[in-house]
């Protein structure tokens, strides 16, 4: 079995290859459904991933247009009700008035689509762009750990790539974008990622590269990985030898939330609409 020529690739797609290509294999390639647990306990990871999706969905309705009074009346979770404190008191600061909620945006690379679903994107046009993704997780994440990620990479240079619409039909200069990490149990230590045309062309070589020999994988070419840290938080774990008890939650370097790759389903028409 081999990757579909119509799989689209993704910051976690890539990033689930970068961790571990055998998890890729397994669950990209192979889409292999596993009857394992990521994290103890299992309750409180479930708990943790409903209460992530809940507040990126009362973020989109506030800037949709909704009135906040009218979403605080509808929250009953403790914790989320003080996320959205923060964010209504401690939202990002200094981006631009003009913003889009869960945008998606795609441009071809290395004869594949890649494909981003942002959390916001917030425009001055004719002047600059700010990416805004909100994190949920418990822990303060480092911003070398934030920069060694697929999404620091992806993101800023898909809106640069196809994000022309957004901007009169002009491209984003690369030094006119910005990327922000907006913790929501640590509202006054956002994560702040300037770009400019080197990181552009760096990750757009990086990128292609990558997509280029995922490409050309055949079904022996997907190992484990070595760093078996990584196993404690995969599903596959057994499947792999891996051991069967799953990590603890409270160790987690990553954060849990909601894999929504297999929910950006794009036909080339709407990619044809969006990407100028």
């Amino acid at each position: 079995m081999t990757l579909s020529t119509e799989f689209q690739f993704s910051q976690a797609s890539l990033q689930d290859y970068v961790d571990c290509p055998r998890r890729f294999y397994l669950s990209r390639v192979r889409r292999l459904a596993w009857p394992a647990i990521e994290a103890e306990p299992a309750l409180e990871h479930e708990r943790q991933l409903q209460q992530g999706a809940a507040f990126h969905r009362l973020v989109h309705q506030h800037v949709l247009g909704l009135l906040p009074e009218c979403l605080s009346s509808s929250i009953t979770d403790e914790d989320l009700s003080r996320w959205w404190r923060n964010y209504m008191e401690s939202g990002p600061a200094d981006i631009p008035k003009l913003r889009y909620p869960e945008v998606v945006l795609s441009a071809p690379v290395s004869g594949r689509r890649l494909v981003a679903k942002y959390d916001l994107l917030a425009v001055e046009v004719g002047q600059r762009a700010v990416v805004v993704d909100w994190k949920t997780s418990r822990k303060r994440r480092k911003r070398e750990w934030l920069a060694a990620r697929l999404q620091t990479r992806v993101y800023p240079y898909l809106l640069a790539r196809a994000g022309s619409h957004l901007n009169e039909d002009q491209p984003f200069e690369p030094e006119r974008i910005e990327m922000v990490y907006w913790f929501a149990n640590f509202p006054g230590e956002p994560e702040r990622f300037p770009y400019d045309a080197a990181q552009y062309e760096a990750d757009g070589a990086c990128l292609a590269s990558l997509i280029e020999k995922i490409k050309g994988l055949g079904d022996g070419d997907f190992p484990r990985t070595t760093d078996k840290q990584h196993c404690k938080y995969c599903v596959y774990r057994s499947l792999c030898q891996r051991g069967v008890k799953a990590g603890a939650l409270e160790e987690a370097e990553e954060e849990s939330e909601v894999d929504d790759d297999f929910d950006i389903s794009l036909d080339f028409e709407q990619i044809a609409e969006i990407e100028h």
